[in-house]
């Protein structure tokens, strides 16, 4: 994740087929009416999140959000079935140099220092880091007020290294924990005063039953969080037969469809979609 001043799928294959292993759930959301199904029986290993409301969430063996559809989308043009792999913000980089997963589908910021490790296929969303806060903090308006807070953020992401990148450290507490669950958690329990992330995911975690009417958003948008599908570098077949699925999901209206469904019941206002390649 960029600059005060400026505001931030899914998958397919490397033609691998792979059986399913044991680390990995094929549970997902219900299907629509625009997403491709498998024609056969090969599947394909995809990295997800866990815990992103209305992105991309677990409960269960039922996997359910934006990325998921986008996934699933991508997956059902290349004839494959996904295979979900759970995998944290820190490790989609790993996961995929070691062949732990084919794809990453996760919102995967595309930076030119990732891009030195893997490739990317997309964009398919841009978002924008912002902060989320308790509903009643009158304090903290803007991010140039956050002297004197506690900041939390997901180790191994562009969010926390932008955080490290411009704020002075003696004024602001930046602490990392593994997952953005947790950190909402510290944020309505008063241990921290704000968490950061992109915008998409702050707001379905506002919209939760749990802390609808005690969290908020911001609203003050500082960088473009770019969203590209994760490849194993050097693949550049996979990449283009990616981009491809990217092309139709975004003008065949699914890409807007799956945001109507999964994060706009939130308030989130759905933007333009980005040009892919």
């Amino acid at each position: 994740m960029n600059s005060w001043n400026r505001r931030t799928v899914t998958l397919l294959a490397g033609l691998a087929v792979v059986a399913g292993a044991g680390a990995c759930d094929s549970g997902s959301s219900p299907t629509t009416s625009t997403t491709p199904t498998a024609s056969g029986t090969g599947t394909i290993k995809i990295g997800v999140s866990t815990d992103e409301p209305g992105v991309s969430l677990k409960e269960g063996n039922t996997y359910s959000g934006f990325d998921i559809k986008t996934a699933e989308y991508v997956a059902g043009k290349l004839g494959l079935t996904p295979q979900w792999v759970p995998i944290a913000q820190a490790d989609r980089v790993s996961a995929l140099q070691s062949g732990e997963v084919e794809m990453v589908v996760a919102t995967f910021s595309i930076t030119d220092e990732r891009k030195k490790q893997v490739d990317f296929a997309g964009p398919y969303f841009v978002a924008h880091q912002d902060l989320l806060i308790r509903l009643n903090d009158q304090t903290i308006t803007r991010p140039e007020r956050l002297d004197g807070k506690i900041l939390c953020s997901v180790t191994g992401t562009t969010s926390a290294a932008y955080v490290q990148s411009h704020y002075d450290k003696a004024k602001i507490t930046l602490r990392e924990v593994p997952s953005f669950s947790e950190c909402v958690r510290n944020l309505a329990n008063g241990d921290v005063d704000a968490v950061t992330t992109d915008d998409l995911i702050l707001a379905g975690f506002a919209a939760t039953p749990e802390y609808k009417g005690i969290l908020k958003v911001l609203g003050f948008g500082f960088t473009d969080e770019t969203y590209g599908i994760g490849i194993k570098k050097g693949n550049t077949d996979l990449v283009t037969k990616v981009n491809g699925a990217l092309k139709e999901y975004i003008s065949s209206g699914a890409w807007k469809q799956a945001l109507e469904e999964t994060v706009a019941p939130s308030g989130y206002k759905i933007p333009n979609p980005p040009t892919v390649g």
